[in-house]
């Protein structure tokens, strides 16, 4: 068993370990606003948490979310951040309970700062977590009346690629409601990534329900602002773009 304190201090000296300080400031450009990061690539962070665990695979699911909130709880730096959503990473299907995203709502609210770790967090944990509990997909719609707007964000990122998925036999379809009533009530929030992230929902939306997300934007066009609207037409058919960009002009 291993002693929680012990092993982020271990995982937060390893990560420093790998900083690269002319990568920090190279990675500032992706931000409209100054991050505190060690310049460590998002690959490496993962690699960090699993080279952990390599020999000592054997760690409870449980041991591993107590450190993932030790180490989110100490974290000073960008890459901390994801490092304490890397120690789930390799549990997150089968491993982790029906609360899981109660605390990812939490995290969000409470230590995520900027996109990169919200999306992170969508792709990297929420997703696997819940390719092995579909059920509880819906629970993320509560987000978005979150006063972060981290999870608003996440509210959207997180379901994106649950548009259409195979998942064993079964194909999941995320329901057209979920995917409107989400934009919809997010349609005048105030936070540009809460808009890119509603506009990337309807963007892969789109790619499966075209005519469907067509008249949605018909509908909302007025309404909609244009971050939103421009990544929802991005993908489409050409011809159906340039009609819904006129119509976005209008």
């Amino acid at each position: 068993m291993i002693h929680v304190p012990s092993a982020a201090d271990e995982l937060a000296k390893t990560l420093a370990a790998r900083a690269d300080p002319d990568f920090a400031v190279r990675m500032q450009r992706y931000f409209p606003h100054e991050i505190r990061a060690l310049g460590v690539a998002n690959a490496a962070v993962v690699e960090i948490a699993d080279g952990y665990f390599r020999e000592r695979r054997d760690t409870p699911a449980a041991t591993r979310l107590l450190l993932a909130e030790e180490v989110l709880a100490r974290a000073e730096y960008h890459e901390e951040v994801l490092l304490g959503f890397a120690v789930l990473h390799k549990v997150a299907r089968t491993g982790l309970g029906a609360e899981l995203p109660d605390r990812c709502e939490h995290w969000l609210q409470t230590y995520v700062s900027n996109w990169a770790q919200c999306d992170d967090m969508c792709l990297k944990l929420l997703y696997p977590f819940f390719l092995g509990h579909l059920e509880l997909i819906p629970r993320t719609r509560d987000w978005v009346a979150s006063s972060s707007s981290w999870a608003r964000r996440a509210a959207n990122v997180a379901v994106v690629k649950f548009v259409r998925r195979t998942v064993g036999r079964t194909v999941f379809e995320l329901p057209l409601s979920h995917v409107f009533d989400n934009c919809v009530r997010l349609m005048h929030d105030d936070d540009v990534y809460v808009q890119k992230g509603s506009g990337w929902l309807l963007k892969v939306t789109a790619g499966v329900h075209p005519d469907e997300v067509a008249e949605f934007l018909r509908t909302w066009h007025t309404e909609m602002p244009r971050d939103t609207f421009r990544y929802a037409v991005e993908k489409m058919d050409p011809r159906l773009r340039r009609s819904l960009m006129e119509l976005g002009q209008g």
